[in-house]
Order: C-alpha cells, then structure tokens, then sequence
C-alpha cells in the first residue's frame, strides 16, 4: 500500500514549484515516514531545481526537514513514531569515511543524495499516477506533507524546542559552523573571516562567536546583512562594494592576514582574494559551490608559506552527535538561529523561493 500526500514537484528544469497529490512507496527496513513540520529552503534545491544538476525530474526535493515520526521500518533502531527528528543527508555507513567519523564524505555521497533519485537499490520513493518522480533527495524529499525518510537521515533532537526554529540545522547551519568548528578550529587570538553573509556564512559567524577567535570579520554587499553580521557576533564588517578586500583585511589584522577563511559565496574571483588575504599558514575552507568545472587560478608561490585550501561538504558533520549539540545551543539562545529564518506556508514555497532570490529572506523555512 502507498502513502498519499502532497509534494511540491520541480517538472522540469527552471520550471516552478507545483504543489500536486503524490504516493509515497512503504517504508523499507532502514527508512520510516515523517510528518513534516517545517522545511528550510537552500540554494541548493534552487541549483537542482534550475536544472543546473541531473536528478530525476519530475521529482520532489527539500534536504532540510523536521517533523515527527509516524511510521518506520522493521529494522529501524533510533527512532519510534511520535519522536521529533531533525532530517539530514543520508550516506552508506559502510564505507572508509562513514566508518572513520566522515560520512559527508561517503563513497556513494552523490548518487545517494544529490543526483540519484533513487534509494541505493535502484528503487523509487515517490510516485504520481503509477509514474514514479525522482525523489530519495538527500535521503529524505521534504518538500512534502510527509516524507519517506533513510534512516541515516534521521536525527532524533530534544521535542521541547521547536521544530520551525531548528529545520535549517540539516544542511546549510551545521555547513557553516562546521566549516569554523570541524576545519579551522580558532585558536586564541585567532582571525576569522567570512565571505557572505547569507544562512550558511552567518551560521559561521555565529560558530565563530563561540571559540576563542578574537577577530570575526563578516563581508558582504549588502549593508543590511553586514549590520546584522555585527549582531551575530562580528567584530569587524567588509562591505566588498565599497572597500578592497585584500586591503581591508590587510589594516584589521595588522598586515598578518587572516588565520582562517570561510568562502561562502560560490564566486571564484571572491575565492582568490580569500586565499590571497591569508595569513602565513592559513587555512581557506570552500564551501560555495559553482557549476561544476569551475575553476580558479591561483598563486602557487603564494601558497608556499603554508596555505592551505580546503573543500567542505555539509560541515563535515557527524550528524547524530553535531546536530543535537546545535539544536541546544538554539534551545539555550546561545545559537540565535532564529535571527535568519522568515517562515511561509507550505502553499506559498514560490513566493518564498522568490523572496530568497531577491534577498528579502536569508533563510525560508516552510510550514506545514
């Protein structure tokens, strides 16, 4: 017997977002239904959704859910229905990197999240009218009512803190405090600076806050953002339309440059001021991701002093213990997450992804 229920389906690449009945298949051992309560809304989805990736359309994305379990498999162990879950990327746990700590790093990473649309055998998820859509986004497709979720996707989180308020922690919150937390690691005294202030480089100037870094510089274009930057913990602000950044960053520190680099914004012009700004022995963590094939040129002789240039998936989470630390930081206010997210139904996730497109919203969470 399939599930019903309502999905936001992408028909093909660049078109929009349209709500429509769909079937999900019944859980298997290792997956179970989650009734959604909130999903955030990343770049990411928009990329798949552009057409910009080759998953399966028509399909159903969302790799950002929380809701409650309703139903789950035979095998499942973590989780019992009525338990609150934070829902994240799936991986195969049985590879080198899922065995060491690293399933962000998963051997089957892509296929099991980002392009397959499928589970791991091959089979659907979702379903409309005897057709079956691309779905198995992320382990999860949370643009819907109700989600057939991977266990390995399924975080259980604390039932007194809010689902709406904790929905982003799945991808792009522990994406950039874990690119603080997980890869630069600040000493005392450190500098941090952070290229973007959207959800995920907010998000690292949050992480930045609660180390002992020193020096927590937020740039951007937009005044509004950098403001907010200096809320969240920034102790200095670079808007990249007025000022140099090399230069900029050349009088905060001293001339040292900066100790680590979060590059959020998927611009490769941005990326070599970011590694040019580093201190001797600097690290650079990438995090925005253009099209695929992109490249950058580099100094190589500039990279002799010790510089280290670092890709990141997902923050390099290990999500069952990550995650949970988060959700109660949010639930202390020592994570004030909710300072980046504008909430919209369920029904109305276009105006939300325009909202997003336009820069009135940092981080869209729909509600069910």
């Amino acid at each position: 017997m399939t599930i019903p229920t309502r999905a936001a389906v992408v028909e093909s690449g660049g078109a929009p977002f349209t709500l429509s009945d769909v079937e999900l298949d019944e859980p298997g051992p290792h997956e179970a239904v989650v009734r959604m309560v909130a999903t955030g809304l990343c770049h990411t989805d928009l990329g798949v959704a552009s057409g910009g990736l080759p998953f399966p359309l028509p399909g159903v994305l969302g790799h950002e859910g929380a809701g409650v379990v309703e139903a789950v498999g035979p095998s499942v162990t973590g989780v019992v229905p009525g338990d609150h879950v934070v829902l994240s990327f799936t991986s195969c746990g049985d590879c080198r990197n899922c065995r060491g700590g690293h399933p962000a790093y998963c051997a089957t990473w892509l296929p099991l999240n980002l392009i397959g649309g499928r589970r791991a055998d091959g089979t659907g998820t979702i379903s409309r009218d005897g057709e079956e859509l691309g779905g198995h986004f992320f382990g999860q497709s949370s643009f819907a009512e109700r989600a057939l979720v991977d266990e390995r996707s399924l975080v259980k989180v604390d039932p007194d803190v809010p689902l709406v308020s904790i929905a982003p922690l799945g991808c792009g919150v522990q994406t950039g405090v874990g690119a603080v937390w997980n890869v630069l690691k600040p000493v005392t005294g450190s500098t941090v600076v952070v290229l973007g202030a959207g959800a995920v480089g907010l998000s690292a100037v949050m992480a930045a806050a609660l180390t002992p870094a020193t020096t927590i510089v937020a740039v951007d274009r937009v005044a509004e953002r950098l403001s907010l930057a200096k809320e969240l913990g920034a102790t200095h602000t670079v808007n990249a339309s007025e000022a140099d950044l090399g230069d900029a960053i050349a009088v905060i520190t001293g001339g040292q440059g900066a100790d680590g680099v979060v590059e959020t914004t998927g611009n490769v012009g941005v990326l070599r001021q970011g590694v040019d700004a580093l201190a001797l022995r600097g690290t650079l963590v990438v995090v925005g991701a253009p099209p695929f094939g992109t490249e950058v040129a580099l100094d190589v002789n500039g990279l002799l002093g010790g510089k280290r240039v670092v890709g990141l998936t997902l923050g390099d989470a290990e999500t069952q213990a990550f995650i949970p630390a988060l959700v109660e930081l949010v639930k202390d206010g020592r994570l004030p997450l909710h300072r980046l997210i504008s909430s919209y139904p369920f029904a109305d996730i276009d105006q939300a992804v325009r909202d997003m497109g336009a820069g009135k919203a940092i981080k869209p969470v729909l509600t069910f």
